[in-house]
């Protein structure tokens, strides 16, 4: 079958496998556009078309702009790690450095993740002043600079405060200036507001059965972490200017998709804003974008001067639909694996004991496992050696003689799980204070059942009913954050002294090792 069979195949089924209101999606090869598509609708209560040139919130997508930005301006970014510590005035022990915070080394919890902590609802308004509050009451670092990764989103922004101060022109001017304007993007434009794009398009929640209703977002994004707005014809250009540098080797895109590493040496696979992964066993560098109603994603497979850009304006997955497209090209079929594997009898759940986050691992068919750890469930493959391998990652479960180990090589972590055995007890019920945030966390006990909710600078979160996990862990559910996908489940583990409670430590993979002691 030919190439532009394999495509038109894959480009018939996306409407239907990927329902939602409207998408876009684009191949670049060898330079040349191989494919430019649009379908549905960017408003479906005015009747406006998807079209390649509706504008789009790339979202996340804007953090290797960011990054482009600072390597364009400061080849030697080292000297912008005074204006970073600044920027963090309260924080206590080693600050991360401005390369830190490009690769998401710099150890800082995600603010959209503090946000909830510090009673932020799923639609509160979060803007320029709530970031720079938040970023400037820091206090604390979930690990050592350099030393693991760890998703920040003000990580980026904290970078484009510092161009800003550093050039005296607004993050749109530069953006603009000195990447858009040479890559020939000419309507990517910065949609700060959130509620509306301008030229109509919104974004969607819901399914084909219960029917899709406009996402609404209360975000103001004016900086450096996602703020991008963008046609696929912008992106069209983005992808074709990358090609058209592939033999610079001081180009922009070479710069930001060198490779990068750890502290210690080891290889890291995000950096620059940009992920470094594989795919049908070819690197590849890419990124996704989020906000609620919005998807993106963007890759850039060198090896074969293949590109491929995803837009939809509802919540399915743009990385499994690049793949596709991608697997479309290359003329790949993944082959169907023969038989089933033996049940793992290592199933349940642990505590990891660097994080002191709840690990757990479930069944969902015969040769997948679903693990929840970090922001969302991961499907796991069950593998010939007993082992089991995230679908297309490198986070891998292996059973020893000693126990579950578990082995995250994006974070540069690798751990023996600890099993989170017995029931908690009830008597948890009151309210603590966190002084590293100076946020409360309230749990009232509701007729024999536990429920649990955050307060601080934000207002009062709702209450959410804890799940018990083991003995003195409990579970409070995070369905959504500020920006779009939950941080993550926050683990509540609880510290005694005897019988007394001392205190809980409270933590998700985006933002950990809170301590809260009883309010007295």
């Amino acid at each position: 079958m030919s190439v532009a069979a394999r495509l038109d195949r894959v480009l018939k089924s996306l409407p239907q496998t990927y329902a939602g209101p409207g998408g876009a999606v684009a191949i670049v090869k060898d330079g040349e556009v191989l494919l430019r598509h649009a379908w549905g609708w960017a408003n479906l209560e005015r009747r406006i078309p998807f079209t390649p040139k509706t504008q789009f919130r790339i979202c996340s997508i804007t953090k290797q702009f960011t990054c482009g930005l600072v390597v364009d301006a400061f080849p030697d970014p080292s000297v912008l790690d005074a204006d970073v510590k600044a920027r963090l005035p309260l924080l206590e022990g080693a600050v991360p450095q401005t390369l830190h915070l490009c690769h998401n080394q710099s150890g800082l919890k995600d603010y959209w993740a503090v946000a909830m902590l510090q009673g932020a609802l799923a639609e509160t308004p979060f803007g320029n002043r709530e970031a720079a509050r938040l970023i400037a009451a820091t206090r604390g670092l979930q690990f050592t600079p350099g030393t693991r990764y760890s998703y920040a989103n003000q990580n980026f922004r904290i970078l484009s405060d510092i161009l800003e101060a550093r050039t005296g022109r607004a993050y749109s001017e530069l953006v603009k200036a000195r990447i858009f304007e040479h890559a020939g993007m000419e309507t990517a434009f910065i949609a700060a507001d959130t509620r509306s794009m301008p030229d109509g398009g919104d974004g969607y929640e819901g399914t084909v059965d219960s029917g899709f209703r406009p996402a609404a977002n209360g975000m103001f994004w004016a900086g450096g972490d996602a703020s991008i707005g963008a046609t696929l014809d912008d992106m069209i250009a983005w992808e074709r200017f990358i090609d058209a540098t592939r033999a610079d080797a001081d180009g922009l895109y070479r710069r930001i998709s060198r490779p990068v590493a750890f502290g210690d040496g080891t290889p890291a696979a995000y950096g620059f804003g940009l992920a470094r992964d594989k795919m049908f066993g070819r690197a590849v560098t890419r990124h996704g974008g989020a906000l609620r109603g919005w998807r993106s994603q963007r890759l850039h497979m060198e090896s074969e001067r293949l590109s491929v850009v995803v837009l939809f304006n509802h919540n399915a997955s743009p990385g499994d639909a690049a793949k596709e497209l991608v697997a479309a090209v290359l003329g790949i079929d993944e082959p169907i694996a023969e038989g089933n594997p033996p049940k793992p009898a290592w199933l349940g759940t642990y505590i990891e004991p660097e994080t002191g986050l709840f690990v757990r691992v479930a069944q969902s068919d015969a040769r997948t496992l679903s693990l929840r750890y970090l922001n969302g469930p991961v499907d796991l493959k069950l593998q010939a050696d007993g082992s089991a391998k995230e679908d297309g990652g490198e986070l891998t479960l292996r059973p020893s003689a000693e126990g579950l180990w578990f082995d995250v090589p994006e974070d540069n972590q690798r751990s023996l799980l600890i099993p989170a055995d017995g029931t908690p007890a009830m008597d948890i019920a009151g309210t603590y204070r966190c002084d590293e945030l100076g946020a409360e966390l309230s749990i009232a006990d509701a007729g024999g059942q536990l429920y649990a909710a955050c307060a601080g600078v934000l207002g009062e979160g709702r209450m959410e009913q804890l799940q018990p996990i083991g003995k003195d862990i409990w579970a409070m559910p995070c369905p959504r954050g500020v920006d779009h996908f939950p941080p993550g489940d926050w683990t509540l583990a609880v510290q005694r002294e005897g019988k007394d409670i001392k205190s809980i430590r409270v933590g998700c993979w985006l933002a950990r090792q809170f301590s809260y002691t009883p309010k007295v």
